[in-house]
């Protein structure tokens, strides 16, 4: 018998014209919508629309990367474009990703509630995403941004490229990121339903609670940052330019201290969707739930204390570098708690490799690699020789591409529940296979080139580099096939796909308790929850391809 009080008969009927996605038609019902799940498909859809653009971006910077010397573009036009890949990727698609496309779809479903504590903040929110996005591209048309996209000053403030749009996008998509975390909070605190204590909850949702007090805390940093290098490049008032009395290590401590801390906004909801489909996937109850939920309000708070390491050769102290190391070292316990758990969850259980566990695979794979790499950086011995070089790049992808498979995974994983269809599983592991294996000859060769020597954000290299370089480039094409392939069969699911069931994994959290895609109000009466990783009360029907309740009394 399911754990949960509430069966798929207890949600609103499955009717095919009476989803989310039927219940009114018209641009305007979109546009003006307070169904969070709505506006979590717009999300959706806007930050797919980015990470093209994002993707684009990277494909010139490796083409350029072929050859030596000058292959596609002049110097000056490739500072500008992979500027606007870092600022394209890290504000316009990681940060934004998981939080509000999958968060805004999920959270309340997984609550049993109707919609978020404060719908028309979620729809603002929205519009300030859109809002930040058109004045962050702006700068294309107006002077492409050329300072990396960590705006480091004194260039940023005497470039004549268009720092100022950029960094007040950035300013206004730190806005919808603080009401989208303040959002979240006072819905898990406010909307749980009767049975759901803190401890019964989805680890998905210890997640991005966890990443909503970050949002909250450390978003308004970089707002305030941005504002002072605006005002300065646009008055000259000294505030980072020494050549007016300012100081630039002040901005790299303001910057890092939000952008560390960013760097969990990304990973964190990204470890919580993989918490989700290692268990289920596996078809056994998440080990060490506590032990998981703990470890990301753990990493939110460490998150804070570590943004030094960004700066062991910027000139600060010895003590500070020294603490800051320290400091750094101590992040990897949590993450290690959780990859530990991950592991054991998948020890003696019955794994199924859908294409959402595969993704799942692949990311411990390639989050353990960026882990472990970020020892070498937060050593000082070793930081000082490698610091500035593809070694940090390769890194970094390692961490972030890792976010960005388990965003693949989730949209996957909730595609179903999305949309209502099916998507090709043959195509989706072959995909799969692909951006695991283009985004390890990507960047695997990076660590190689970097332990060598080679510097990062350069627009020439020696000889010497080249076939690291063309390998890498190489591999980067591999990506982006198999990011044409993801495309192209979630297209064609919308319209050719067979139906989706209500739950075509066997999970036990309350979005697959309600019909595929959800009705409007998600539930016709508010539902009572037990454990939402005990899959026993679920047997597989090969009649409709997913899983239904277990009659009262059959054997397990």
């Amino acid at each position: 018998m399911s754990t949960t009080g509430v069966h798929p008969g207890s949600a609103l009927p499955d009717s095919r014209e009476s989803n989310y996605l039927t219940h009114k038609s018209g641009l305007g019902s979109w546009m003006m919508t307070l169904d969070h799940k709505r506006i979590g498909v717009m999300y959706l859809i806007s930050i797919l629309v980015a990470f093209l653009l994002g993707g684009i971006f990277a494909m010139l910077v490796r083409t350029e990367h072929l050859t030596p010397k000058e292959t596609i573009m002049s110097a000056d036009t490739y500072n500008q474009v992979f500027t606007l890949h870092g600022a394209v990727m890290i504000f316009l698609v990681i940060i934004p990703g998981i939080p509000a496309a999958m968060g805004n779809f999920v959270l309340p479903i997984m609550l049993g509630a109707k919609d978020v504590a404060f719908p028309r903040l979620n729809l603002c929110s929205y519009y300030l995403y859109v809002v930040g996005t058109v004045m962050a591209l702006a700068s294309i048309a107006l002077g492409a941004v050329d300072t990396g996209w960590t705006f480091y000053t004194p260039y940023s403030t005497t470039t004549n490229t268009a720092v100022i749009w950029m960094v007040m996008g950035a300013f206004v998509l730190g806005f919808s990121s603080i009401f989208t975390g303040l959002n979240f909070i006072v819905t898990i605190h406010r909307l749980r339903p009767p049975g759901m204590t803190w401890f019964r909850m989805p680890l998905f949702l210890w997640a991005l609670y966890a990443t909503a007090i970050i949002q909250l805390l450390a978003t308004p940093v970089l707002g305030i940052t941005v504002v002072l290098l605006a005002v300065e490049k646009a008055f000259h008032i000294g505030i980072f330019d020494p050549q007016l009395g300012g100081d630039p290590v002040l901005f790299q401590h303001f910057f890092w201290f939000y952008s560390h801390p960013a760097v969990y906004i990304m990973i964190l909801p990204a470890m919580g969707v993989i918490s989700e489909l290692i268990s289920v996937f596996s078809h056994k109850h998440i080990f060490g739930y506590k032990f998981i939920a703990y470890s990301s309000v753990a990493i939110a708070i460490l998150g804070f204390l570590v943004w030094g390491h960004h700066m062991f050769t910027s000139g600060q102290s010895s003590l500070a570098n020294m603490i800051f190391s320290a400091l750094t070292f101590s992040v990897s316990i949590p993450s290690a708690i959780k990859v530990f758990n991950w592991l054991a969850t998948m020890f003696k259980g019955s794994i199924s490799l859908e294409t959402p566990m595969c993704y799942a695979l692949s990311f411990i794979f390639i989050f353990g690699i960026g882990g472990l790499t970020g020892l070498f950086l937060g050593t000082l011995a070793t930081d000082i020789h490698l610091h500035d070089t593809y070694f940090v790049v390769a890194h970094f992808h390692y961490v972030m591409f890792g976010t960005m498979i388990a965003f693949v995974g989730a949209l996957h994983y909730w595609w179903p529940k999305m949309t209502g269809r099916m998507y090709s599983e043959f195509w989706g592991r072959i995909a799969c296979a692909l951006i695991f294996l283009g985004m390890n000859i990507t960047f695997f060769t990076q660590f190689v080139m970097g332990s060598h020597g080679m510097p990062r954000r350069y627009f020439n290299y020696i000889e010497q580099f080249a076939s690291y370089h063309q390998l890498s480039t190489v591999g980067a094409f591999i990506q982006g096939i198999g990011f044409i392939v993801v495309a192209i069969y979630l297209a064609h699911s919308l319209f050719r796909g067979r139906r989706a069931p209500a739950n075509p994994w066997g999970g036990n959290s309350l979005e697959w308790h309600c019909s595929s895609p959800p009705p409007h109000d998600n539930f016709a009466v508010t539902p009572t929850v037990g454990d939402c990783y005990d899959y026993s009360g679920w047997q597989y029907d090969a009649q409709i391809g997913g899983y239904i309740p277990r009659p009262v009394g059959a054997e397990h």
